[in-house]
């Protein structure tokens, strides 16, 4: 009652309102209408079909007026005099066609009684009522139609702002007079003069021909021409002027006029034409038959050859663009802007930390924020985000304000994926070291309703946009204490064809459903994680009893029960460390990469097959790839090995450890076309590593001045892969055109990019995500070129890794030779230094024993001198001495 009672009254308002809106330019006791189409049907009024110039007067019934106005309420062409019309004492009401629209409208409604009755009379009943009563006389001039008469012009002061900005007279025009004298020896010729304004001429004749005899001819006077001439007086150049400009939009006016029908429930029934036997025989035989298939016969084998030949179907430009691209060109090589997603209220001041496109419903995209604070804001903070629990917020193409559907975590997420085989199971880890399960599946439907088709911009925003947002609980999360001591940085599913022990040994996964998660954080271990329910030991027939009679209680934050009984109680299946090769702590992992390749095999056994540490067991050791917190690429196995000693199981050491980047490593991820291919990035640069090589990486770039932030490969060039940079750039690299520099680099955002994720729509149109620091997601619309690869681009790219591994081991076996022939030099000189030490040694000998064979010979030659000159005696013999 009370809703009715405001209803009634906001109507009495609303239609007092509208009477005193009426045009006074008509009289009191009517009332201009505009009724639609549908109206006049209902009430039997159309306009010059019932209702005409010669008779325009129409009696309607009171109650089907009232009857209208209930049943269309505020569509009724009645209802702004509705209560009028329920005052009306009569019950009929008198309604005129207007056709020259007299009061402004093409109907009126008569709303008093004495003018209904002076309307209906004949014009004789009139004429002869003025002279007897004085009545009729007032209700005839209330029928004199008045022609509306135009009213003065009144001034609003805008002709005073174009008075000051023109530019008016301030004193009067100067008259010049210039006086040009004509002289001429033929003054005769001269036989029509022209006057000017303000210019006065005066002709006269030269003196010395005063007198002289004139001289008449036929000369045409139009040949007579005064040419002008620029006056310098009048050159003044005008260096200011000042003049008012007022933009006015440009307007146009346009309609159309739709012919409205009822609409009607009609069906339509086809039934196949069926040809007896009789008739087809006929057919058959008939000679027309004949003549058509022998006209068409030849013509239908050439077409048959023609396709076995070659395919007609095949787009040849298409193909012809593919081979010869525009190397450097800006044709169709830009990414576009195709969608942003921002929340004021759930990612104001957070950042984008992770994302990830729905895997089974296209144009939906999750997003985790978390928030911009340091450690110490952190703990300062640390009541206000009890308060405001971290999401993840799910953005749809059809609804770019609202988010879908969002995710309760309960602290900042930095990873997220999805289950491989179920969508709608949802695995996260947090900054605390939980890990967190969700279930989705209740709120599917929305998302698929709110599904918009992302094949053109013109579908975007077809559907109903729904602005209340669920929330979703999570299932279950990890305890604290069985989970990571530090953020969990990576997580991912394990495939389902497969499925680790305890003691980490591959089985087969008969259920083909993926049950175990693998987490890394940078707390020095790598777990493994089982979703399902632990094996209990037998219980009593007690303990049986009282577990079938309790009474399982509804949970009020309506959270499924999928994975109930891994809340709080979740431990991880295996805890992998990851020791330094040097034996001297462990390493801190950031991010991980798994590999398996499946086959199978004549017997009809599924293998699972790994790059090495082969063992005996029909299921092979699987290895891993890890990124540590210092910059270091550790290739190792996840399989525990037993001490002999202690019976106690432990993590083998890595196989190869290396080290090219400077500082925390980013990314490591496989290339979707070559699985033993994978791209790393760190602070300053990025690398490119091939599986099985040993000697480090194929493809290294150089550093840059700015922070790379992570990388991406496409989806659909096997030489194409993004890499995101602390500046807000873009780079996109293309191995088969350049390797020393990117191709391309765009400009996205001022801050430092977070994330990156591309997603195939179709053949003909890719999207890639770009999220950034400052918490906006940026979609954009991937080019053709670098959309589709070309038609041997895989092939090409293979053997660039192949010549670059081959690069690899002649640059190692060059290091070696070079090394050996270093070696055999030094070997050569040490064994020279030697030998000439050796020779030294000779030389010094012999040249003393030459030294005193000279002195012995010059002793003698001395002696045998003195002898012969009678100086010495035999017996003085020095020599001897």
């Amino acid at each position: 009652k009370t809703a009715l009672n405001i209803k009634q009254t906001f109507n009495k308002k609303k239609n007092k309102k509208e009477l005193e809106r009426i045009d006074k330019s008509h009289p009191d006791h009517i009332f201009p209408l505009v009724l639609t189409s549908a109206t006049q049907e209902l009430f039997g009024c159309r306009a010059d079909e019932d209702v005409t110039g010669d008779d325009p007067y129409r009696l309607l019934k009171k109650e089907d007026i009232i009857q209208d106005m209930k049943t269309r309420a505020a569509i009724s062409d009645f209802s702004p005099i509705k209560q009028a019309i329920l005052d009306y004492p009569e019950d009929e009401i008198l309604l005129v066609f207007d056709r020259d629209f007299t009061y402004g409208q093409s109907f009126y409604l008569v709303l008093t009684v004495d003018a209904k009755e002076s309307m209906l009379r004949s014009p004789a009943e009139v004429d002869g009522e003025e002279e007897e009563e004085g009545e009729s006389e007032d209700l005839s001039e209330i029928m004199v139609q008045k022609t509306p008469e135009p009213q003065a012009w009144v001034s609003l002061g805008s002709e005073r702002e174009i008075e000051d900005e023109s530019l008016m007279d301030t004193r009067p025009k100067v008259r010049y007079s210039h006086t040009y004298t004509i002289h001429k020896r033929n003054t005769h010729h001269i036989h029509n003069t022209q006057l000017f304004t303000q210019l006065c001429y005066k002709v006269s004749r030269l003196r010395r021909e005063t007198g002289a005899p004139l001289h008449f001819s036929d000369y045409s006077t139009e040949c007579v021409e005064c040419s002008p001439y620029q006056d310098s007086s009048f050159s003044t150049r005008r260096m200011e002027r000042a003049s008012g400009v007022q933009a006015v939009p440009v307007t146009s006016s346009s309609s159309s006029q739709t012919v409205w029908k009822h609409k009607r429930n009609m069906w339509t029934q086809y039934q196949p034409r069926v040809l007896d036997e009789e008739e087809k025989e006929n057919i058959l035989l008939s000679k027309n038959l004949k003549n058509f298939l022998n006209s068409v016969t030849l013509r239908v084998e050439v077409a048959i050859q023609q396709n076995i030949i070659m395919n007609m179907f095949v787009d040849d430009w298409r193909d012809l663009a593919e081979e010869v691209p525009v190397l450097g060109g800006k044709a169709n090589t830009q990414l576009k802007k195709y969608q942003s997603f921002t929340d004021l209220n759930h990612s104001k001041n957070k950042t984008i930390s992770y994302i990830n496109w729905h895997p089974a419903v296209s144009g939906v995209i999750a997003v985790a924020v978390r928030e911009r604070l340091s450690y110490e804001e952190r703990i300062d903070s640390s009541t206000k985000l009890l308060l405001n629990p971290a999401l993840i917020l799910f953005w749809s193409f059809s609804d770019p304000i609202n988010p879908q559907l969002m995710l309760e975590c309960p602290d900042d997420v930095f990873c997220f994926e999805f289950c491989p085989s179920d969508p709608n199971i949802i695995a996260g880890g947090c900054m605390n070291g939980q890990v967190v399960l969700w279930d989705i599946s209740a709120h599917m439907e929305r998302l698929q309703g709110a599904r918009a088709g992302v094949g053109g911009k013109n579908n975007l925003h077809g559907n109903t946009l729904v602005t209340d947002t669920p929330v979703v609980r999570y299932c279950a999360v990890s305890g604290i204490e069985n989970g990571h001591k530090a953020p969990v940085t990576d997580i991912q599913w394990l495939p389902d064809t497969f499925e680790v022990s305890r003691t980490g040994i591959p089985l087969e996964n008969k259920n083909q459903t993926s049950v175990q998660i693998v987490t890394c954080a940078p707390d020095c271990c790598v777990m493994f994680w089982d979703l399902r329910a632990p094996r209990v030991v037998s219980q009593s027939q007690i303990d049986r009893k009282q577990k079938t009679e309790e009474k399982i209680l509804d949970n009020p934050h309506g959270v499924p029960n999928t994975f109930k009984h891994l809340n709080l109680t979740w431990k991880p299946l295996i805890r992998v460390t990851l020791p330094k090769v040097d034996g001297r702590g462990e390493y801190s992992p950031m991010k991980l990469s798994l590999r398996e390749s499946l086959f199978n095999s004549p017997s009809g056994t599924v293998h699972v097959q790994y790059t090495v540490n082969i063992s005996e067991h029909i299921y092979t050791d699987k290895n891993n790839v890890s990124i540590c917190q210092d910059g270091e690429i550790v290739y190792t196995d996840w399989k525990l090995e037993k001490d002999n000693e202690s019976g106690r199981l432990f993590s083998p050491k890595p196989t190869h450890c290396f080290r090219v980047h400077d500082g925390l490593v980013n990314t490591v991820l496989r290339s979707p076309f070559f699985k033993d291919i994978i791209l790393s990035v760190g602070l300053w640069n990025f690398a490119i590593w091939k599986e099985g090589v040993t000697n480090g990486p194929i493809l290294q770039s150089p550093y840059s001045q700015k922070n790379c932030t992570l990388g991406f490969w496409s989806l659909t060039r096997p030489a194409v892969f993004f890499i995101g940079k602390e500046d807000g750039n873009l780079e996109i690299w293309d191995l088969l055109e350049k390797t020393h520099e990117p191709s391309q680099t765009h400009t996205i955002t001022t801050a430092p990019i977070t994330c990156i994720k591309p997603w195939v729509i179709s053949v003909k149109q890719q999207l890639l995500a770009v999220s950034e620091h400052l918490g906006t997601l940026h979609i954009l619309e991937v080019p053709r070129r670098l959309l589709h690869p070309s038609s041997k681009e895989k092939l090409n790219v293979s053997m660039y890794f192949e010549k670059e591994v081959e690069r690899l081991i002649y640059f190692e076996k060059r290091q070696e030779m070079r090394a050996k022939e270093k070696r055999e030099m030094d070997a050569e000189e040490q064994r020279r230094k030697m030998e000439i030490g050796a020779v030294s040694m000779k030389s010094v000998k012999e040249a003393e024993q030459d030294e005193l064979k000279e002195w012995e010979e010059y002793r003698k030659l001395e002696n045998l001198l003195l002898k012969n000159m009678g100086l010495l005696t035999e017996s003085h013999d020095p020599v001897e001495s």
